[in-house]
């Protein structure tokens, strides 16, 4: 396993939509063995492909609590609502360093893709969970959270990118 770089806000592969995966065999596994070990080591809750520069639809993610092991992968994953209850929270990104924003998403949702052998994958989530797997996906459709915040959060979060060493 290897820890990947992280591709930051101004990358343009960031914002571009990821293709589906097609293939099923060991350069998937490695790469989700890769997904998850970077993602552990810059203590994320959650990783695209496209975050490490791969334009394939896969996400990995750990929002386990003490309670409960929540750790997995999902490749082309689709997500949909499960009711109309939204939850606000705030909400961060491993390609956008120090920049936290309250963000609006579902409440509850419904998972669907495949294992890294193709078999599906189906759950519900909500909490952290729910909010992780919408935040991925977005990232996989080529969207930033930054494009799910209020005017105003998205002056503020732009203006603290602006003045930050990494930018």
């Amino acid at each position: 396993m290897t820890i990947q770089e992280i591709r930051l806000f101004g990358d343009p592969v960031l914002l571009t939509p990821a293709s589906e995966v097609t293939t099923f065999d060991e350069n998937l596994a490695k790469l989700v063995d890769d997904m998850l070990e970077t993602m552990d080591h810059y203590q994320g809750v959650g990783l695209a492909a496209n975050q490490i520069g791969v334009l394939r639809r896969v996400f990995v993610y750990d929002c386990s609590t003490e309670e409960e092991t929540l750790r997995g992968h999902v490749i082309n994953p689709v997500w949909e609502p499960i009711g109309e209850e939204t939850q606000t929270g705030n909400e961060g990104c491993l390609s956008i360093p120090d920049v936290n924003k309250e963000t609006t998403r579902f409440a509850k949702v419904r998972c669907t893709g495949s294992d890294v052998n193709g078999n599906p994958v189906v759950f519900e989530a909500e909490g952290l969970l729910a909010r992780c797997v919408q935040h991925e996906t977005d990232h996989l459709d080529g969207v930033l959270f930054l494009k799910r915040l209020a005017p105003e959060l998205r002056k503020e979060a732009m203006a603290e990118i602006r003045n930050s060493s990494w930018f």
